[in-house]
């Protein structure tokens, strides 16, 4: 058994795995949502729109400074309007370009198709400011990598960084389309795979999408062309490896605080538990009287079980010490009739042939005697362990007036002299009607014990506002000072040579406590009186 509690792990590093899993459930959530790559794609989707807009502005200026009288009237008029929010203030001074890429909702495309060949002429005047542009895009795309292409009103391309697709068309590509139409799109689409694997600390950026940009270029409404921007998103390996000696300062600090959580833990929680084990482990072996509170529980937790411990230790300690007085008083009690027996039994076998038939008749009177002794003794014994485990349900209740008239009528007839002084007609309590029959007939057979045949006894009761008392006052001799302390102790007696066992007012008291009563000598100036104080019912 003990090598098998070996192998359980501390609440220390239960702790700790906690606190670790608990700081990794942030990383792991941003990992399942994709939260952080989706913020790089908006990032590079930000980023290329910024590149076309500049692009696009430069290309209009352009145009319009070449263009004949006439010319921009035969262009093409935009088809959908361009949008904005109201928020930005009045459309004719604010156009922004707001970036839209959301990975968890957006649909990645395929590879963006090849150029075709056009069929059609390019835009004379976009040929004609195509070097100056050329040159304006090739030194952006040594600076930001992108990808760009400016594209004439019917797609045919005037300007390309890849320099061999100059007079194709992508017209066909949905967002240059869309942009085509007066309207800005961003696109996800997927990535031709990269011939080398380039390094985490190159800026070329190893990823499986490529985000697609396209801004029309507009002039009065009418549309000029299109800037079509690309650019392969940061992947988070790459911006976690760019911030890696951060994040490790980060990591320290924050393990660090796991561990010294941990430690804390452990010292208000691990510390009192090995306490309490400990305490435990003193009670099992006996040593209850060792057993003290935790000087520093630390919690409201321990505290309680440390209470609770030593409340078992204490209860422990007065069962053990009621099972040493119970047997020590058996065993004195059983010892006088036990030893009168034995000694009338080995004269009857020594000496029986030279006893009279007088003599042989009073020792075997002696022994039935004292073995009636030992027969009251051991039942009273019976009823004493009966009262220590009576568990009520709670429902019990009887007419304790009723009871206490059934009682008193029943030894009238026998001779006894009982009587019911003042007494409400029904004195509900709580209490079975057994059990109550049992604590008042101890009560009159002490009281009959102690003041003889003779003794008058009155039964009188009354109810109070928390339940009710039943006083039982006789005239004998009463309880010395001496005595009063030890009455209801158990096998304490003053009437033994009269058949006291020293067991009814302690059968009494318990049977009285079981059901939340509570049983007492009061002072009288004559006689003896007890008070049963009871729940009502």
């Amino acid at each position: 058994m003990a090598s098998g509690f070996r192998r359980l792990p501390r609440i220390r590093t239960l702790l700790l795995a906690t606190y670790l899993a608990v700081l990794l459930l942030p990383i792991a959530g941003i990992g399942i949502l994709r939260l952080y790559e989706s913020a790089l794609i908006r990032q590079t989707e930000a980023e290329l729109l910024a590149q076309a807009a500049v692009l696009s502005a430069a290309y209009r200026s352009a145009w319009l400074e070449r263009a004949a009288p006439g010319a921009l009237s035969a262009m093409p008029e935009a088809e959908l309007p361009w949008t904005v929010s109201q928020s930005y203030g009045a459309a004719e001074k604010w156009t922004p370009l707001l970036p839209q890429l959301d990975l968890a909702e957006a649909t990645i495309l395929p590879r963006a198709p090849e150029p075709t060949p056009a069929n059609r002429e390019v835009d004379p005047i976009g040929l004609q400011i195509a070097p100056a542009l050329a040159a304006v895009a090739s030194e952006t795309q040594k600076m930001t990598l992108a990808g760009i292409r400016i594209v004439d009103p019917w797609g045919v391309i005037v300007v390309s960084t890849a320099g061999d697709d100059v007079k194709r068309s992508v017209a066909a590509q949905e967002e240059v389309a869309q942009a085509l139409k007066g309207v800005p799109t961003a696109r996800l689409r997927e990535r031709r795979a990269p011939a080398v694997d380039f390094g985490w600390e190159s800026i070329s950026r190893n990823n499986d999408l490529r985000v697609f940009v396209a801004v029309p270029v507009l002039a009065d409404g009418h549309v000029l062309g299109a800037v079509s921007v690309s650019r392969t998103p940061r992947t988070i390996v790459q911006m976690l490896y760019s911030k890696r000696y951060a994040l490790l300062e980060l990591a320290l600090v924050l393990i660090s605080a796991v561990v010294a959580l941990a430690w804390f833990a452990g010292y208000t929680v691990v510390r009192p538990t090995r306490q309490l084990a400990a305490m435990a482990q003193r009670v099992a072996a006996g040593g209850v009287r060792a057993v003290e509170p935790l000087g520093a529980p630390m919690t409201r937790e321990a505290q309680s079980l440390s209470e609770s411990i030593v409340t078992l230790a204490r209860t422990l300690e007065a069962r053990a010490d009621d099972v040493r007085d119970l047997a020590l008083g058996i065993s004195h009690e059983l010892k006088t009739p036990l030893t009168a027996i034995r000694g009338s039994a080995e004269l009857l076998r020594d000496h029986l042939d030279e006893m009279s038939a007088a003599e042989r008749h009073r020792f075997l009177s002696n022994i039935l005697a004292d073995a009636d002794r030992l027969e009251h003794l051991v039942r009273r014994i019976l009823e004493l362990a009966r009262a220590d485990t009576l568990a009520p349900r709670g429902d019990e209740s009887c007419d304790v007036a009723e009871a206490a008239a059934a009682i008193a009528a029943d030894l009238s007839r026998r001779g006894h002299r009982v009587s019911i002084g003042e007494m409400p007609a029904t004195l509900p309590c709580v209490i079975d009607r057994a059990s109550f029959d049992i604590v008042l007939s101890n009560l009159l057979e002490n009281a009959r014990q102690h003041g003889g045949d003779c003794v008058s006894v009155e039964l009188s009761g009354e109810r109070r506002a928390d339940g009710a008392v039943i006083d039982v006052s006789d005239d004998g001799v009463g309880v010395s000072p001496a005595n009063a302390g030890r009455i209801f102790d158990r096998f304490f007696t003053t009437a033994r040579d009269t058949g006291g066992s020293g067991l009814g007012l302690a059968i009494a008291r318990q049977r009285v406590k079981a059901f939340g009563g509570e049983l007492a000598l009061l002072p009288s100036a004559r006689g003896a009186s007890f008070r049963i104080r009871l729940r009502a019912a």
